[in-house]
């Protein structure tokens, strides 16, 4: 499947939602989480912690350190 016709099963898919937060806040919760070394994961976890949502992760060093996992990766 192409990127745009993706973007579009993606998007027509009901679980899926597009759910945006401000940058500063996302930023600012993302420094501290000393746990991860990437960029990109701690942006992932302090999205998660600002909208107050699951973060759903394979990631041991996430379903050890996130306080937001489903139950089913909670460890």
């Amino acid at each position: 499947m192409r990127q745009p016709e993706l973007l579009d099963a993606l998007m027509q898919d009901r679980r899926f939602v597009v759910v945006e937060a401000p940058l500063e806040p996302l930023i600012r919760r993302a420094f501290p989480l000393s746990w991860i070394r990437d960029p990109f994961d701690r942006l992932l976890a302090a999205h998660s912690t600002v909208l107050k949502v699951q973060l759903c992760a394979v990631d041991q060093t996430i379903t050890a350190n996130h306080p937001l996992l489903p139950d089913e990766l909670a460890a």
